[in-house]
């Protein structure tokens, strides 16, 4: 519970033994036992967690109820502390107050979802350095950059008798340069952020019975999709996510490329080329056994000028089709030997796609990154108002009509940090939350 009649409710509900009664006197930062009850009948053996404002996670008064657990206990918790005055939190309700109430801004705040729901130790690492301010920290230098330069913008118009303008203008060109540096970095740091908060995304594509749910089936270490010697088995895709030596694959099989039999295939395969097209990247899984044919061919047309890596299972089979096959050349794309069945070449698949993404080269420790959407957006509509503002610089607009492009510029970058970003956007990024948060 938190707010400022959580003690109050507290005191009603809840029984400490042999401690004193009085919660005013009791320090924050302390737990207690005892019992929760209604109407002297006990409830639940429990400990009290209290935190008094400022100096909590809302800077509210707050405390936290640890009870033996179970739905039953927990539930009928939960209805003594409504039956007294508490009212249930909206999603997301204790983070938001925390940046209510100053104690956080919104891109730390939008951090605590991101490690709630990260997938992969490097999105939970990138998620704490943002909730600890690194990355809200970067923003408030580059606005101080730019508020340094406004303010002899400011006397320059409300002074037009100093003759300064011209040392101005060269001012403020030169902030601009560096603030666009800066935004330009962080910008491209999300093509980085993007794959590690979703994944990479990853389609399996490859002629019914090429291997391709069997590949699926390798790298999950698990029976996921059906795999049978019947062509077709795979009529509509599979996604799963999984994390692979600290890459994270966001995994699609597809429907196998092939003249469809039905309207359902036909839909599969329609889904397939989709896929293709949107793929971070494509695994192209051929039957070695066999010559290429006309869908193969098709197959090979998808991955052209694609992120892709060639993969020629069965090779614990009769060969047929090998790596110097010249239309395989063709795409110069890696060629790799595998048996999905058997995990023969599986690792050397993981290193590829390591080496093709250059996952290694994400330094943590060291790399401000980017992977809210959202402050994406906004950088690149910054950088799009630092052009702006370079343009009236060129064609000489006065001061006054150059300061109100800085501005937006200041705006862009304070809607990240939620100094001036509108209720409704509050609104919307904290319904994404969960209850508990």
């Amino acid at each position: 519970m938190s707010g400022k009649d959580c003690f109050e409710i507290l005191n009603k509900i809840f029984k400490p033994k042999n401690v004193e009664k009085d919660i005013n006197k009791i320090k924050g930062y302390t737990m207690k036992y005892g019992y929760i009850v209604e109407n002297e009948d006990i409830i639940d053996e429990v400990l009290v967690s209290y935190f008094k404002g400022p100096k909590s996670y809302t800077t509210e008064n707050m405390c936290e109820i640890n009870s033996h657990g179970g739905n039953i206990i927990l539930k009928k918790i939960l209805e003594v502390c409504l039956k007294n005055g508490a009212e249930l939190a909206e999603p997301g309700e204790f983070t938001k107050r925390a940046f209510l109430n100053g104690r956080i801004d919104l891109l730390q705040a939008e951090s605590v979802i991101d490690i709630i729901e990260a997938k992969s130790e490097r999105e939970a690492k990138t998620g704490i350095k943002q909730l600890e301010g690194k990355l809200s920290k970067k923003i408030e230098e580059i606005k101080q950059n730019i508020l340094d330069v406004m303010v002899n913008i400011e006397v320059s118009i409300d002074y037009p008798e100093y003759d300064v303008e011209d040392v101005t203008n060269n001012q403020i060109s030169e902030m601009l340069d560096q603030v666009e540096e800066k935004l330009l970095k962080l910008e491209k740091s999300f093509d980085d952020g993007k794959i590690i908060k979703e994944g990479i995304k990853t389609a399996i594509l490859g002629k019914p019975n090429a291997g391709k749910s069997s590949l699926l089936n390798s790298i999950l270490k698990e029976e996921r999709a059906i795999v049978t010697q019947y062509e077709g088995t795979t009529r509509d895709t599979i996604e799963e996510f999984v994390t692979i030596n600290g890459i994270p694959l966001k995994l699609i099989d597809t429907a196998g490329i092939r003249q469809a039999k039905d309207e359902v295939e036909k839909i599969g395969i329609e889904k397939t080329r989709e896929i293709a097209k949107q793929a971070d990247l494509i695994l192209a899984i051929f039957d070695s056994t066999k010559d290429l044919t006309q869908e193969d061919f098709e197959i090979l047309d998808l991955i052209k000028n694609k992120k892709a890596i060639i993969l020629l299972n069965k090779v614990d089979l009769q060969q047929v089709l090998t790596k110097e096959n010249s239309k395989l050349k063709e795409s110069n794309c890696k060629i790799i030997s595998i048996s999905a069945l058997k995990d023969i070449g599986i690792e050397e698949l993981y290193k590829e796609i390591e080496k093709l993404f250059k996952f290694g080269e994400i330094n943590l420790d060291q790399d401000l990154i980017i992977t809210n959407i959202r402050h994406k957006n906004l950088i690149t509509k910054a950088i799009e108002n630092i052009k702006k503002t370079k343009a009236t610089i060129q064609e000489k607009m006065p001061l006054d009509v150059i300061a109100i492009f800085i501005k937006d510029i200041l705006e862009d970058l304070g809607k990240i940090t939620g100094e001036t970003v509108s209720e409704d956007i509050i609104n919307e990024i904290f319904a994404k939350f969960c209850l508990g948060k």
